[in-house]
C-alpha cells in the first residue's frame, strides 16, 4: 500500500513521548490490559446537539462539513464535554464522510435529511488527498495540547463497508440495497473501491496519530447490513489489513473496532481481527460478548442511548448491572451507539457519578 511510504517515517520520534505522557490515562491503561484507578468512561457522540454550548457553537456556521473543517471550532466542540463531565477520553469532532470528501466525491449535509453524496461516475478518478483533511489534524493538535495528561484523545474513521455504502447509496438507508447490488453486479469496481478506502483509512488514521491521537476507533456503523456470505470480504478482512498496517507503524497506539450490528458474527470478527478493543452495540448482550470475545480484547459499551436519555432508576440499575457483569474484565463504559440529541446533560453526569461511586 502506498501509505507506507507516504506517512509512516515520521511516527517513530513521537512514540516514546506519547507513551510517557499518556501513562496516567485510565482509558489507555485498560485498553492495554493494565490496571486503572477507576472504570474508564466516554460516550460516542459525546460532543453534539444535547449540549447547549455545542448548539451555540454550531449556530456560528451554516454548513456542517465546514464546521468539521474549522479547526478551532472542531477543537472547541471536542473539548466541551470534557469541561462538563469527568470523562476519560475526548474524541475528535469530525465525521466519517470526510474520507469520501477527500477522495473527490462531493459530500454535503441536507438540513433535516442528513448526508448527501453525488454519484460516482468514474472510480478511477477518485484519489485520496490528505491535505484536504489538514484541518482535522490541526484540530487534533489543538485538543491534545489543551487536554490534561490523564485524558486520552481518540481519532477515528469510518470502515470500508460503511463508507462504500454511503458512497454508492448517495445517502443513508435502512437497507443499503443499492450498495449491496453494486457489490454483486460490479465486483471489479467494488474491489477497487474497497482497496482504495482501506488505503485512505490507514493514511487518515496514521495522520491523526501523528497529530496527537492516543488511540483510534474504526466505525463500521452498517456492518449489520452485510450478508453472511460477504461478511469476511467486506468486514473481517478489511479490518484485519487496516489493524495490521497501523500496528506495524504505530505499535503503541491502541485500536478499537465497532462492527455494529454484527450479532453472533462478532465472535469471528474478534478472533480474526484481534483489535485492542471492541465496542459492543446495544443489540448484543454484554454477557454473550464476555463469553465469546477473547479476554485479551477490551470490551467497550453497551449502555442503551435511549435509556441514557430516559434517565431515572432504570439508568442507575443498567449502569450498575454493566459494572457488575464486567467486573474482573477489561471494560470501558460507553453506549451501544451515540448520544441522542434529546438526552439531558445531567443524565451523562449521573452515569459518571454512578461509576465513580464506591469503585
Amino acid at each position: 500500500m502506498r501509505f507506507v511510504r507516504l506517512c509512516c517515517k515520521k511516527t517513530t520520534p513521537f512514540l516514546g513521548a506519547w507513551v510517557v505522557n499518556r501513562a496516567m490515562s485510565a482509558f489507555l491503561s485498560v485498553l492495554r490490559g493494565q490496571s486503572a484507578p477507576h472504570v474508564p468512561v466516554w460516550f460516542m457522540r459525546q460532543a453534539g446537539r444535547y449540549l447547549p454550548e455545542y448548539r451555540a457553537l454550531r449556530a456560528e456556521t451554516t454548513d456542517f462539513l465546514s464546521f468539521c473543517y474549522d479547526a478551532p471550532r472542531a477543537a472547541e466542540a471536542t473539548l466541551q464535554p470534557l469541561r462538563r463531565f469527568d470523562l476519560d477520553a475526548a474524541i475528535i469532532f469530525s465525521d466519517i464522510l470526510v474520507i469520501p470528501d477527500a477522495l473527490g466525491q462531493k459530500v454535503f449535509f441536507d438540513v433535516g435529511h442528513g448526508p448527501r453524496l453525488d454519484p460516482v461516475t468514474d472510480f478511477a478518478a477518485l484519489s485520496f488527498r490528505p491535505d484536504h483533511l489538514a484541518p482535522v489534524y490541526a484540530a487534533i493538535r489543538q485538543v491534545r495540547s489543551a487536554l490534561s495528561p490523564e485524558k486520552a484523545l481518540i481519532g477515528f474513521a469510518g470502515s470500508p463497508f460503511t463508507l462504500m455504502a454511503y458512497m454508492i447509496e448517495g445517502q443513508g438507508s435502512k437497507t443499503f440495497d443499492r450498495a449491496l447490488h453494486f457489490i454483486y453486479t460490479h465486483p471489479d469496481d467494488a474491489d477497487f473501491l474497497r482497496n482504495l478506502l482501506e488505503e485512505s483509512i490507514i493514511q487518515h488514521l496514521s495522520a491523526q496519530i501523528q497529530a496527537g491521537a492516543d488511540a483510534v476507533q474504526l466505525f463500521d456503523s452498517w456492518a449489520g447490513m452485510v450478508p453472511a456470505p460477504l461478511y469476511k470480504d467486506w468486514v473481517i478482512l478489511p479490518h484485519q489489513r487496516i489493524v495490521a498496517a497501523l500496528r506495524s507503524h504505530h505499535p503503541h497506539t491502541p485500536i478499537v473496532c465497532f462492527p455494529r450490528g454484527s450479532g453472533v458474527k462478532l465472535a469471528d470478527f474478534a478472533r480474526a481481527v484481534q483489535p485492542d478493543g471492541i465496542s459492543v452495540d446495544t443489540s448484543t448482550p454484554m454477557g454473550w460478548a464476555l463469553g465469546n470475545v477473547p479476554e485479551t480484547i477490551t470490551l467497550q459499551g453497551n449502555l442503551d442511548p435511549a435509556l441514557l436519555c430516559a434517565g431515572g432508576r432504570g439508568l442507575d440499575d443498567a449502569v450498575q448491572s454493566l459494572k457488575d457483569i464486567c467486573s474482573g474484565r477489561r471494560w470501558i463504559m460507553n453506549l451501544g451507539h451515540g448520544v441522542v440529541p434529546a438526552t439531558p446533560p445531567d443524565h451523562v453526569k449521573r452515569v459518571v457519578d454512578c461509576l465513580r461511586k464506591n469503585y
